[in-house]
């Protein structure tokens, strides 16, 4: 066991990249809102990318680790402190058994990803550990973390950071970090308005282009019914619209569904699997985890891109995470 669920937080999951396969069944996706720091932490820690991880959303948990423990914490800062010292975001850090790590006021962004060396250890189901909340299953138990639950982590995980885990160099504070992080674009997270790119979905051009001026033209506000299965965004009166009868048809992660009050919904990582509202836009992939650290009250606004520039933007993401990679293994061998 790795640690004990002092207190839960408010919304504290286990996750990882998410159950792929079974949409023809009606089963969500699931996982992860912000991939990219999930990815992250995991590598911090020697992982996989789709090793399972706690989502941590806007007030955290208390955690006391029972066992030396390799942790790393990336995406928002939401105050994580190990007794009164802040915990190094980032980075790896060994946290020595007995301490308390705890989660204080949002300073930046809504999710942080806490991983864990080896992973956490629950069943999997239907091919992933993601926690499904609507269905109940999945993570631990189907549900959110609760006081008094115990944080298994599973052994074997590649911890390529061996300088520190052979010296386990304890400061006072509890825990050990190099001076090394990876590096974040935290300008850019705290952005406002949030700049989201989109490429236009199979209904754009049937928008009066009125609407779509003012899709582009004017800031949304993220609105307080917001969850993990879609944000509904509001501020901007779009004409109501009526566009008959539409089959349902397939969404995905980013659909921007038009329903007939005007107010658009983003569909995130615990969406459905079909929809009848019209499709106007889809998220580029790289910008869904800028917009998964959006929290009720935050702003954003829509830029139209091409599906080739899109396409552009995901190679270099793959490319930097690699590129993250192989630095975090090269710092961590030295």
């Amino acid at each position: 066991m790795a640690a004990e669920v002092i207190r839960a937080g408010l919304l504290t999951t286990v996750q990882d990249l998410g159950r792929f396969g079974q949409q023809r069944f009606g089963v969500p996706v699931s996982g992860a809102m912000d991939s990219r720091s999930l990815s992250i932490a995991n590598r911090l820690v020697g992982n996989g990318d789709n090793a399972a991880a706690l989502e941590i959303t806007l007030v955290g948990p208390v955690l006391r680790f029972d066992s030396h423990t390799l942790i790393a914490l990336c995406g928002g800062d939401l105050g994580a402190v190990v007794g009164d010292k802040p915990l190094p975001m980032n980075r790896p850090v060994w946290i020595a058994a007995g301490s308390r790590l705890a989660f204080g006021r949002c300073v930046t962004g809504c999710r942080a990803y806490l991983a864990f060396a080896g992973g956490i250890d629950v069943p999997e189901v239907l091919g992933s550990r993601s926690t499904y909340l609507r269905a109940g299953f999945g993570g631990l138990q189907g549900r959110a973390l609760k006081a008094g639950d115990r944080i298994e982590v599973m052994t074997g995980g590649e911890s390529y950071f061996l300088r520190l885990r052979e010296a386990r160099a304890f400061s006072d504070d509890g825990f050990a970090a190099p001076k090394w992080s990876v590096r974040v674009d935290s300008e850019r997270l705290m952005m406002r308005p949030q700049l989201v790119r989109f490429v236009a979905g199979r209904h754009w051009e049937r928008l009066t282009p009125g609407v779509r001026n003012r899709f582009v033209g004017e800031n949304f506000g993220v609105g307080a019914a917001s969850d993990r299965m879609g944000y509904r965004l509001e501020g901007v009166e779009l004409d109501k619209h009526s566009f008959g009868d539409i089959a349902s048809e397939a969404v995905t992660l980013g659909t921007i569904q038009l329903p007939p009050d005007g107010n658009p919904i983003v569909l995130m990582a615990d969406r459905q699997t079909i929809g009848g509202y019209p499709r106007v836009g889809e998220v580029a992939s790289v910008d869904m985890p800028l917009l998964a650290q959006l929290k009720p009250g935050d702003t954003l606004r829509f830029e139209r891109i091409a599906l080739v520039e899109a396409q552009k933007l995901v190679h270099a993401q793959t490319s930097a995470l690699a590129q993250i990679g192989a630095s975090i293994m090269a710092a961590g061998s030295r």
